[in-house]
């Protein structure tokens, strides 16, 4: 007796196991994965509520567009840091010298940056992003930056100082900060790439190895203050 081989199909999109997990967030964790693999103009949000599984409808319930699901997966990616990085700089200078403090601020947003999902960073650049609708997170951005720019001009070296203006500064290490994304295309990023980047910041400030090393072990307990 013969028996009837299931029709294999595309497979469907398994919405997160966690009971609690939100439509809303079902609908972003879609999205985001999308987006990367098919790019904005290439997803559609039918596209989207077939991968969550749910109807057309009902995404528009959460989402009119998908560029508002855009704008807050961008957002979502930068409000943590934004939240960091105002907590550290509190700190500055009584309780953490500056070097210190950028230190711990690069490290925690390249561990950030690990870990959004689908490598949510790669959108950063697409042409859609230019588009004044996505104005509040190029604001939020551009805000981050300055606070690199800002603990930058504190730790900076009397040479570095002289030739660079905060913002100058400010650019140049929120990109440094931002490899990571480029990492994530190929590899997982591992703990000797935070490492890396964020030492590597300090030495673009024109800090000795030295002056490094003593601001990565004062970063460190910086770090688990705030965790």
């Amino acid at each position: 007796m013969s028996m009837t081989r299931p029709r294999q199909g595309r497979p469907r999109h398994t919405p997160p196991s966690d009971p609690g997990t939100s439509a809303r967030d079902q609908i972003l964790d879609a999205a985001g994965a999308l987006f990367v693999e098919r790019g904005i103009a290439g997803t559609s949000t039918r596209m989207i509520a077939e991968r969550v599984g749910i109807r057309q409808a009902s995404l528009y319930y959460h989402f009119p567009t998908k560029e508002e699901i855009l704008a807050e997966l961008l957002a979502t990616s930068v409000r943590p840091s934004l939240h960091m990085v105002d907590r550290v700089r509190e700190l500055v200078p009584e309780r953490a010298r500056p070097a210190a403090a950028l230190y711990a601020v690069a490290a925690m947003d390249v561990d950030t940056l690990s870990r959004t999902p689908y490598n949510i960073g790669t959108l950063y650049l697409l042409p859609e992003v230019r588009a004044e609708r996505f104005d509040a997170f190029r604001a939020e951005r551009g805000r981050l930056q300055a606070s690199y720019g800002a603990l930058g001009a504190l730790a900076a070296s009397e040479g570095v100082a002289r030739g660079m203006t905060a913002e100058q500064l400010g650019e140049l290490l929120i990109q440094l900060v931002e490899v990571v994304i480029q990492i994530r295309r190929s590899r997982e990023p591992e703990a000797a790439d935070t490492e890396a980047i964020a030492s590597s910041c300090l030495r673009l400030c024109g800090l000795d190895e030295s002056a490094v090393t003593a601001a990565r072990d004062e970063a460190r307990s910086l770090m688990s203050l705030l965790a």
